[in-house]
């Protein structure tokens, strides 16, 4: 019997660490049985402490990578993270259009777990502009949802706002996603439109969190190429997620990775 593979396509930056970006996205895949591609848009010097150094690549070695990989294998859903320049998410924007590329999932990675700034203010715009009318759904967590909505963020209510706003760019739906908000509850918010969805979870009190932007935004991606439902694929991401952080590696000196296995051993 010949067996059916799924695959994604992740468009993101590198992390030597290993806990984030294009390596947790990867990871991600392979747990949810997703045969993982990947174009890198940037090289960091980076571990659980910080980024110490960021090299962009250029827009058109960008643009080759994703050419290379969509001429050879069929791409079932994709995946964008960090792209760190205006140019690299035009090029990014326009290569997901000329290729026809499916379900797209876009993080809008601004900063790293340490604060670092991983998108300049030129890329902030051109995401706005050219990259959300082309995606299925954006996924970002309360400060860059502030900073592409433009409001602050303290509530539920503020955060259904903003979703709206962000929606308004042109993105088919929006996840605030709810990790740097308070309280005992985690709660992930969608918005498909027309209608808000909720996701809520125990919040897990722990300084492994490194990576979790990126293993959301990839296990969404990866169970929208299994045919799951946008519901289906948000509420299947956050419990993976979940069991990521519960099962987190105390690797490094400040904010370890995620367990990306757990559900496999």
């Amino acid at each position: 019997m010949t067996r059916t593979i799924k695959t994604a396509l992740t468009i993101a930056g590198s992390d030597s660490g290993g806990g984030a970006g294009i390596q947790a996205d990867l990871k991600t895949f392979a747990a949810h049985g997703v045969f993982g591609t990947s174009a890198i848009t940037a090289i960091t010097a980076q571990n659980t402490m910080g980024v110490t150094a960021v090299q962009a690549l250029s827009a058109d070695l960008v643009t080759a990578q994703i050419e290379a990989v969509a001429a050879d294998i069929h791409i079932h859903a994709t995946k964008t993270g960090m792209l760190a320049t205006a140019a690299i998410v035009e090029a990014v924007a326009a290569a997901i259009s000329e290729l026809e590329l499916p379900l797209v999932v876009v993080d809008p990675v601004m900063l790293a777990k340490s604060g670092d700034a991983l998108l300049d203010e030129d890329a902030v715009t051109a995401l706005r502009n050219e990259l959300l009318p082309r995606a299925l759904v954006v996924t970002p967590n309360i400060p860059e949802a502030e900073v592409l909505s433009g409001i602050t963020i303290r509530s539920l209510s503020d955060a259904r706002e903003a979703a709206k706003r962000i929606h308004h760019f042109g993105a088919s739906a929006v996840v605030v996603k709810g990790g740097h908000a308070e309280g005992a509850e985690l709660v992930d918010l969608l918005f498909d439109g027309r209608d808000f969805h909720e996701f809520k979870t125990p919040r897990i009190e722990t300084r492994n969190t490194h990576g979790t932007g990126c293993t959301f935004a990839s296990a969404v991606a990866a169970r929208l190429a299994l045919g799951e439902s946008l519901v289906q694929a948000v509420a299947g991401a956050q419990a993976y997620v979940a069991g990521a952080i519960q099962h987190a590696l105390a690797i490094g000196h400040g904010h370890g990775p995620l367990d990306h296995f757990w559900n496999l051993r």
